[in-house]
């Protein structure tokens, strides 16, 4: 599996042809307390850089954009109800949705997890 980071600071796991994605660690710290988490529905067709999921904080309302092209398969029920795991566990337990990538091509455009430790040092 391999990890991918946009500039958006969302995340991207790749296993075979499924994608899952969520926001990282460093955004989720820029939000604070998440009170409220919108995951797409299964069969949505999104487009890399689409509006996918909203995140709520009570800092601000951020949208979650496709970091890939594909189609949905999964949103993270977990996050209906509990959305303050993208606090506890950002990077694994808080993802947002699944998806299987339509071009893979696409993820040569992003950060690997090296780069994006670089980025956000500069921020």
């Amino acid at each position: 599996m391999s990890r991918f980071f946009t500039q958006d600071h969302e995340w991207v796991d790749v296993d075979g042809a499924v994608g899952t994605v969520g926001i990282s660690e460093y955004a989720q710290s820029q939000l604070g307390d998440v009170v409220f988490v919108e995951v797409p529905e299964a069969g949505k067709q999104l487009t890399k850089g689409d509006e996918a999921a909203v995140v709520e904080s009570v800092k601000a309302a951020s949208d979650v954009y496709s970091p890939v092209s594909g189609t949905v398969i999964e949103g993270n029920a977990a996050l209906t109800d509990d959305s303050s795991l993208v606090n506890s566990d950002a990077e694994a337990a808080g993802w947002f949705f699944k998806l299987t990538l339509s071009d893979p091509s696409e993820l040569d455009g992003l950060m690997d997890e090296a780069a994006y430790a670089t980025f956000v040092e500069g921020l």
